[in-house]
């Protein structure tokens, strides 16, 4: 379910005294039959006033937009490594994942390397093998990360099918040449570009420490 924006009452506030004070004015002037030089000079500072709060109450709405609606992934929790892996590499995923599943809007967590799934972290479907499809390909090949900013909006989501059936949003970050990790949002358009940058850093640091594992 979607969170209440604790925030949007703040941010109609000044639109809302600005809209108010503008048609008081107009009351008042249409009320007053004779009017003085100081009662017209007062009423052009608060047309003035009132059109500031209005655009105060706009820029406000731009700057701090209204979050995107979150909703609870369809899934189980859990936890899954490859049993194969050294355990300096099963170490180094778990800690990759819990840095991204805390520090980021992250749910779940898919990576897949060399043609097989290394790790399954927080929500989980049901479907546990990862097929490439053509996005996944696409990041194998151009070795540039796709964001999809909300899932919903694509055919091609259907590739996606070993992740929440409710994502929302998608990064597909390669790992090398060989892997890609996946990550599902509970929310679209929630990843930032710091989170982007942060996201690649880690998938690099992936990346050489299976290409250095024996």
């Amino acid at each position: 379910m979607a969170k209440p924006d604790q925030n949007q009452v703040l941010r109609q506030l000044p639109i809302v005294a600005g809209i108010l004070s503008g048609t008081l004015l107009m009351f008042n002037r249409l009320a007053t039959p004779v009017l003085t030089p100081a009662q017209s000079r007062s009423d052009v500072l608060g047309v003035i006033m009132s059109a500031l709060l209005i655009l105060t109450g706009l820029l406000w709405q731009r700057i701090q937009p209204k979050p995107a609606d979150a909703v609870e992934l369809i899934g189980t929790e859990g936890f899954e490594l490859a049993d194969h892996l050294a355990e300096s590499i099963k170490t180094e995923l778990a800690w990759a994942s819990h840095l991204l599943l805390t520090n980021t809007v992250t749910k779940s967590i898919v990576v897949w390397y060399d043609g097989k799934v290394l790790l399954r972290r927080g929500i989980l479907a049901p479907q546990a093998e990862v097929q490439p499809g053509a996005i996944v390909e696409r990041v194998l090949k151009t070795q540039k990360p796709i964001y999809l900013v909300s899932l919903k909006l694509y055919p091609g989501k259907v590739e996606f099918n070993y992740l929440p059936e409710n994502t929302q949003g998608v990064i597909c970050q390669p790992i090398g040449t060989q892997g890609v990790m996946i990550l599902a949002a509970n929310a679209p358009r929630s990843y930032t570009q710091q989170d982007e940058a942060w996201i690649a850093g880690l998938a690099d640091k992936i990346a050489n420490s299976l290409i250095c594992s024996p």
